[in-house]
């Protein structure tokens, strides 16, 4: 059976912290679509609740592809926003072009820190060193906030199974300011992998090299099979979210 028939109930959802008309709209949605499948949460979010002013934000890392692949048979020129750090592996940068370019998406935008800012805050590029947090907010966070202004809602690849804040996400979820669509989390690692094989998508290059999540290389390391599938990331700090699900 196929991953996306056999692993995408959307879950129950849950209330978001205020009961704002966003996260009314929100848990409308995520009742509506509760039994629906990603290629149908995509559709609904993509064609008819947020047309036009919805965003796809990529990493571009290891399981990456499979929310690409979804995406791109409903919409090639979905904005695709990828936070170009400054501070990504040489295999994300080159994984990234060819990725795109083998779905047929047209319009990924890579997102940098403003320059100036970066100069004031991070001169000599070591901030990570220092604080981890401050890094990820200078990088990742502030970047993404500016991006995410034009649109209504954004879609991520957050998972159940990454555990942490993860376990009881729902399909749609609300913000201050949008809405997040999450529409792989009840998908597991095994049902990712039989997606990528389903539909010959090519590995990001270090996952055969012990990396089961990427992102920038000052802060990701190897882990062991048997590991959490996160715990390569800050290895040794209290730290596990970049930062970005807080916001918009």
């Amino acid at each position: 059976m196929s991953a996306i028939a056999s692993n995408l109930d959307t879950g129950s959802p849950v209330a978001a912290p205020s009961d704002t008309a966003l996260s009314a709209r929100a848990r409308r949605l995520a009742m509506q679509h509760s039994s629906a499948d990603a290629l149908e949460i995509l559709r609904v979010a993509i064609k008819e609740e947020f047309s036009g002013k919805i965003a796809l934000v990529s990493s571009f890392g290891a399981e990456s592809a499979a929310l690409l692949h979804l995406v791109a048979l409903i919409d090639k020129d979905i904005p695709v926003v990828f936070l170009e750090t400054g501070k990504h592996f040489a295999q994300t940068v080159s994984y990234r072009k060819k990725l795109a370019a083998n779905l047929g998406l047209t319009n990924v935008r890579d997102i940098a820190p403003d320059a100036a800012v970066l100069g004031s805050r991070d001169p000599q590029g070591d901030l990570w060193k220092r604080d981890a947090d401050a890094c990820c907010t200078l990088r990742k966070v502030e970047p993404l906030g500016a991006a995410l202004e034009e649109f209504d809602a954004w879609i991520t690849g957050r998972k159940q199974f990454h555990g942490g804040g993860r376990i009881n996400l729902p399909a749609f979820e609300a913000s201050e300011t949008h809405i997040k669509v999450n529409p792989l989390i009840r998908w597991s690692k095994e049902a990712i992998g039989d997606y990528f094989t389903e539909n010959d998508l090519p590995a990001h290059p270090l996952t055969t090299q012990g990396y089961p999540s990427i992102g920038c290389w000052p802060c990701t390391h190897p882990a062991r099979a048997d590991d959490d599938v996160r715990a390569g990331r800050w290895r040794g700090a209290a730290k596990t979210e970049c930062g970005i699900h807080g916001i918009g």
